[in-house]
């Protein structure tokens, strides 16, 4: 299906009114390959509160942003390359339901979709394209993925010491190794690490901690020869190079010719199948 559409008219019309709702402040998302399945609007714990998102579901990549206007103005747009996304579903709390972490090497965040029926169509959605790409790629899944980061309103102390607590005052910072709350005094060191940023970013002094022995260790077994070095560490297992998923028997559906994708009559779930 992504083959018969990825250089149709249609396909054409609908990520170029996708750009035009980001305008300027977006970046271009019309590629050679390109197909957009699906959009809708998730809800997306943010630090202060859960906020909701529009989300767009291409082939290749998902792109989120804040709502101006729906349908019409979005801004605070962000693209994330689906070879990089693994996904874990998450039990309800009292405050959201229908819950699922999308996880990345450089940003992880949990979302909610409005029912239950609407979080298996989506993870589907998003599953099938990842497995798809990184078969296409040839790439493995990922296995480094950045921490969410806690919600401030989950606690009203430090959650390293246990003993301050926050106020308008006292500011609530996060840990960027494990994602927890703490106060200044708990995390006043600062860590290098390029996964997530090209600069010195705020970790826990716990998480300090171990990335510096991390580094020690990583440097000890540099120093060593190459054989020694070898030894000392488990082998990884090859990949099987058996693992392709190419569906040839596949039905393409033909679109019709007056859809209307980007409208307000079109729900998220009418993703394009």
């Amino acid at each position: 299906m992504v083959d018969h559409l990825a250089n149709t008219e249609i396909n054409s019309q609908r990520i170029a009114a996708v750009e035009n709702c980001f305008g300027a402040s977006g970046q271009p998302l019309a590629v050679p390959g390109r197909v957009l399945l699906g959009e809708g609007i998730l809800t997306k714990e943010c630090r202060k509160k859960p906020k909701p998102r529009i989300f767009f579901l291409f082939n290749d990549i998902l792109v989120y942003g804040s709502i101006v206007i729906n349908k019409r103005k979005y801004n605070s747009q962000h693209i994330i390359p689906l070879e990089d996304v693994t996904l874990e579903t998450l039990p309800d709390t009292l405050q959201m339901k229908n819950r699922w972490m999308i996880k990345t090497s450089k940003k992880s965040f949990v979302v909610s979709a409005a029912s239950l029926t609407e979080r298996k169509e989506w993870i589907s959605h998003l599953e099938e394209c990842i497995r798809h790409l990184l078969t296409k790629t040839g790439r493995q899944p990922s296995t480094e993925h950045a921490a969410p980061w806690i919600p401030d309103k989950a606690t009203d102390i430090c959650m390293r010491c246990t003993q301050t607590k926050f106020s308008t005052l006292t500011r609530r910072h996060h840990c960027r190794k494990c994602g927890f709350v703490v106060c200044g005094d708990c995390s006043r060191q600062r860590f290098l690490m390029p996964r997530l940023s090209p600069k010195p970013l705020r970790v826990c002094n716990l998480c300090y901690r171990q990335l510096l022995a991390e580094q020690k260790k990583e440097a000890e077994a540099d120093r060593r020869q190459p054989e020694q070095y070898h030894s000392a560490i488990p082998g990884y297992e090859p990949s099987s190079g058996d693992d392709s998923d190419k569906s040839d028997d596949d039905k393409v559906e033909q679109w019709p010719a007056d859809t209307e994708f980007y409208t307000s009559e079109v729900s998220w779930s009418s993703f394009h199948s």
